[in-house]
């Protein structure tokens, strides 16, 4: 007698539509996270050190994979999220990973666009620290000078930006210029220096129009001299007489390269040393101690950066607090997807032509 065949397989059972959705939350919340952490960001500019390259308001796609993903350092932290939120920490920072990169298309380059962690904030985990993005000047085992604004790497001059500016002096003669001029030119008035001279930011393209003007009487470029203490400016050491303009000449660290330590060179690298790369540094008479044992040299285990804006004149970058080690770099700043002018009304708020525009 033929026995009839009894399927074993369970009935499919339909899902809810509550189900459906579910499934369809969790899977676009992986996917974004892995796209997020492991391939590119969103960021958005909130000030004006990289103008006219990129403006305050520009939101910009960075790639990760460009000099490899940063693997997390701080895993427990709640994601697409800020650091602090209103004053509360967004992660835990009970559990620290390792710093580990994966492999990338390329390295930091001299000239690109480069998004990294703030390297002051040494009071949080390193991938939570602040973002900022400013342009590569120095890479590892470089030396950078600059000399009335020209930036020289390796004593040759480095070119600036497409779209860098700087401040100058102008000098105006009878009546003042109508504001409106400012606003169109692009023009920043930075402040006052005597009854009729002003220190301005101009873009390079408002150059030439602006100095037709009848009443300019000159305008030349706000250099700072050389030769003068400011102690806002690195390393913050009355030796080192360095200014905005006349800077250096500083070697930038590179993985393996060994310096002799005295007090010139703790003044320019013991951040490096002790903060960025963990050591314990003391001193006793004249001995230099590393982690307790008497040391006359030192040899970084990690690469550094120089980073500056393009607003030369209107940015806080390495000038004002140094090296970018290489664990805080994320990765490359490619498109502007957004620009939002806040200062327009809300038909004009959205700059056009600023959409899906390649970084340069």
């Amino acid at each position: 007698m033929k026995i009839p065949f009894i399927s074993k397989k369970k009935p499919t059972v339909k899902k809810s539509k509550a189900r459906e959705w579910l499934d369809a939350l969790v899977f676009a919340f992986v996917a974004s996270t892995i796209i997020r952490g492991l391939l590119f960001s969103a960021f958005a500019i909130p000030s004006a050190s990289m103008e006219r390259s990129l403006l305050t308001g520009d939101y910009l796609f960075v790639s990760k994979v460009a000099y490899g993903p940063r693997m997390p350092i701080t895993p427990l932290a709640m994601p697409f999220m800020e650091a602090k939120v209103d004053g509360h920490n967004t992660y835990w920072n009970g559990i620290k990973l390792p710093y580990f990169r994966l492999p990338g298309f390329g390295e930091v380059k001299k000239g690109d666009p480069v998004v990294f962690n703030y390297p002051m904030e040494s009071d949080r985990p390193i991938d939570m620290r602040t973002h900022f993005i400013k342009r590569c000047q120095g890479t590892p085992g470089d030396l950078l000078t600059i000399v009335n604004s020209q930036v020289y790497i390796n004593n040759k001059p480095f070119a600036v930006a497409e779209k860098a500016q700087t401040s100058y002096v102008v000098t105006l003669q009878g009546s003042a210029l109508n504001p409106k001029i400012y606003d169109d030119l692009h023009i920043e008035v930075r402040g006052q220096l005597t009854d009729n001279s002003y220190e301005m930011i101009i873009p390079t393209e408002s150059l030439s129009t602006f100095k037709s003007y009848s009443n300019i009487q000159s305008i030349t470029p706000y250099i700072e001299p050389k030769g003068v203490y400011h102690a806002e400016i690195f390393p913050h050491n009355e030796h080192f007489k360095w200014s905005q303009d006349n800077f250096g000449p500083l070697k930038v660290p590179a993985k393996g390269y060994s310096i002799p330590l005295n007090d010139s060179t703790l003044a320019l690298y013991q951040r490096c040393i002790t903060v960025y790369e963990g050591n314990k540094l003391n001193r006793i008479g004249n001995d230099i101690l590393i982690n307790g044992k008497k040391a006359t040299s030192y040899t970084f285990t990690q690469n550094y950066y120089w980073m500056m804006g393009d607003n030369r004149h209107n940015s806080e970058d390495s000038r004002y607090w140094g090296f970018v080690p290489e664990d805080h770099i994320v990765g490359k700043a490619v498109v502007t997807w957004m620009s939002i002018d806040s200062t327009k009304t809300f038909i004009d708020k959205v700059r056009w032509n600023r959409i899906m525009r390649l970084v340069k």
